[in-house]
């Protein structure tokens, strides 16, 4: 299958779907909208908020943020969205600004779903208040940046209800050249896999200018550099590949030893710029992991490696997707890429193979919620994170780390400053 195929067969799928003459177990009569709320008005989450808007039956009504200048950018650039779509503008009592944004919304009658593309130290907080209201919700990964959030999110996993829908954006996925090859991966196309070799290699993240503001108002709008905001490079960036290589083994980490550090970024913040992990998943199968997040020299690449005693296969994020060995198959429409020519999308919309990523996943789960077979992908998604936290605890102590050693630590972050001073 190449991507035409796919995308005529994707056609075919989400027609099907508009054309439904039935009400499902939610109300969904067949061509109404789901109300969408965006919550956190930045680059990644309007990217995704308009790729739902443009490619699913759910349209954007709501905004929230705690900043006015994002609230007020976000309303604009999705007034001129919806205009564009003959779809009304965001109407202004369905806007809400500051930190008890998340609970307004969640508390508001005229929305369906929220999308949480909050800093990620805030999302299980934001997860919890739109779950118990009763909201379908597509959180942005990380589920937790600790081992505490990590606890309180599956707490928060038993009490979705059955009509509920419940997504993680882990959209690479749904990407179709990396779901035929896990397909393949996992049906044992390359026998008994011994080795996997992951990698990242990021350019920095750039600096968000505001001129005259506090020092905590600084660390929030600059929280890709925070380790607590963030989770650090490993849980919050490098999260997409642990979680491609755990969904294709079909396992998680046992354990982890790990270095790195901040060896160029001079800049505010305490993340690390580079890491060197190896993880050990069951039956001694081993993932070597090299990240980096530094320089803007145009240097950008991210996949994976599975080698097994019958054959090899690469998942790049831009290159030729491929198996080799007893059963051969190549993804026809990468074939003729070059691996690490991709370039880095800071909104994580980005193209070769993962082009039609983002537009797939919100596709199945915009159906999840209109058909009534909804998910449940907290758990998931919070295994994928523990296993970055393991990574990461490994990296900080400079030693080996079980899985069991890192859920009796019981790590915690913690903010250090009220967010009341932005009500």
């Amino acid at each position: 299958m190449n991507r035409r195929e796919f995308v005529q067969a994707g056609t075919g799928v989400v027609s099907g779907m508009l054309l439904l003459k039935t009400s499902t177990a939610f109300g969904y009569e067949a061509n109404s909208a789901v109300r969408h709320g965006l919550l956190g008005c930045g680059n990644r989450g309007t990217s995704v908020a308009e790729s739902f808007a443009k490619n699913t039956t759910a349209r954007v009504v709501a905004l929230g943020d705690l900043f006015s200048d994002n609230l007020a950018a976000g309303r604009d650039h999705f007034d001129r969205l919806n205009a564009g779509l003959g779809h009304a503008p965001i109407d202004g009592k369905l806007l809400f600004q500051g930190p008890h944004a998340f609970e307004q919304m969640a508390a508001s009658k005229d929305v369906d779903l929220i999308q949480i593309s909050t800093p990620p130290f805030f999302h299980v907080q934001h997860l919890e208040a739109a779950v118990d209201a009763g909201k379908h919700v597509y959180c942005e990964k990380p589920v937790g940046i600790d081992v505490r959030q990590a606890r309180q999110a599956l707490e928060i996993a038993k009490r979705v209800q059955p009509t509920q829908s419940v997504d993680v954006g882990f959209q690479c996925r749904n990407a179709p050249p990396i779901t035929a090859a896990a397909e393949r991966i996992k049906g044992g196309a390359l026998g008994k896999i011994a080795v996997v070799a992951g990698y990242y290699y990021a350019p920095a993240s750039e600096e968000k200018k505001h001129p005259g503001v506090s020092a905590d108002e600084y660390r929030l709008r600059n929280w890709l550099w925070d380790r607590a905001l963030s989770g650090d490079i490993l849980v919050e960036q490098n999260i997409h590949i642990i979680d491609l290589c755990n969904w294709m083994l079909g396992a998680r980490p046992e354990k982890a030893h790990a270095t790195g550090g901040r060896n160029v970024l001079t800049h505010y913040g305490d993340c690390w710029d580079n890491y060197e992990v190896q993880f050990t998943y069951p039956g001694d199968v081993r993932l070597s992991f090299s990240s980096t997040q530094f320089g803007d020299y145009g240097d950008f690449d991210a996949g994976l490696r599975l080698y097994g005693a019958e054959g090899s296969a690469s998942v790049p994020y831009s290159g030729p997707v491929q198996i080799k060995g007893a059963q051969a198959w190549a993804w026809q429409d990468s074939t003729g890429q070059q691996a690490g020519t991709g370039r880095f999308a800071a909104n994580g919309a980005f193209s070769d193979n993962l082009a039609l990523a983002d537009r797939e996943k919100e596709r199945t789960f915009i159906e999840s919620i209109t058909t009534g077979r909804v998910h449940n992908q907290i758990a998931e998604g919070v295994e994928t994170a523990l296993s970055c936290m393991l990574g990461r605890m490994a990296g900080y102590t400079q030693r080996e780390v079980t899985w069991e050693e890192l859920l009796a630590h019981g790590e915690t972050y913690e903010l250090g400053f009220s967010m009341e001073q932005f009500a």
